[in-house]
């Protein structure tokens, strides 16, 4: 009866193979699923992005989920934002960042630009300067500055080129950063500084700069002195 129920119905032969304990097969199902569209995929590629463990078939997911109408995805993937599974957000952030629907913008809250999870954090970021409006581009470029010096090398470069794709809304909260107490937020400041001047400028030639600064200005010795040296 399970088998004939399959051959009847798409969208549980689609569950059946996004369940297969082999990547390969998962992978080609959530292609197919976005080769043919079927409103009645919808709900289970979404669960499914909340669980699958292999990066590349959670990126078929999530193509097969831009290959829908946005019209039906973008409200479920809305309320997966707000999700207790942390995947389960991040990847919908991320779907919804490539579907680049306006009303995506609506998932873009303080909590999820502050996750305590640093890859839903960073999905958050990302979505933020894709959907973000032209007026509301100041004010995620003074809420992303407040995550400067968060996690470790990968979190901060995310964080950066976050910044500096917002341009020149961002350029008056990273200078107000660069003089921040914290010499680990001024120096993650000025690396992005220097990345948003210079796309093409390594992330760590950016930051032993940016650290070489703050140690020269948290320095006791003078201005006249430094210049001996």
């Amino acid at each position: 009866m399970m088998t004939t129920t399959h051959q009847a119905d798409p969208g549980a032969r689609l569950r059946a193979a996004l369940g297969s304990p082999d990547s390969s097969a998962r992978l080609q199902a959530a292609l197919s699923a976005g080769t043919n569209p079927d409103p009645g995929y919808i709900e289970i590629l979404v669960e499914r992005c909340a669980t699958e463990p292999d990066f590349f078939v959670r990126d078929m997911l999530t193509w097969s989920l831009t290959r829908h109408p946005a019209a039906d995805t973008v409200p479920r993937l809305l309320r997966e934002t707000t999700a207790e599974r942390p995947q389960a957000r991040s990847q919908a952030l991320h779907t919804l960042s490539k579907i680049g629907d306006p009303r995506g913008w609506a998932a873009i809250t303080p909590g999820l630009l502050r996750d305590p999870d640093d890859d839903v954090a960073r999905s958050a970021w990302r979505a933020a300067v894709v959907l973000v409006p032209d007026d509301g581009a100041a004010e995620l470029a003074r809420a992303l500055a407040s995550q400067l010096a968060r996690g470790d090398r990968e979190v901060r470069l995310s964080l950066s080129r976050a910044l500096a794709d917002l341009g020149d809304a961002a350029t008056p909260v990273l200078a107000d950063a660069a003089e921040h107490g914290d010499p680990e937020v001024r120096a993650h400041a000025i690396a992005t500084e220097r990345l948003l001047r210079d796309p093409h400028e390594g992330f760590e030639a950016a930051i032993v700069e940016a650290k070489r600064l703050v140690a020269l200005r948290d320095s006791p010795i003078t201005g006249d002195d430094r210049a001996d040296r």
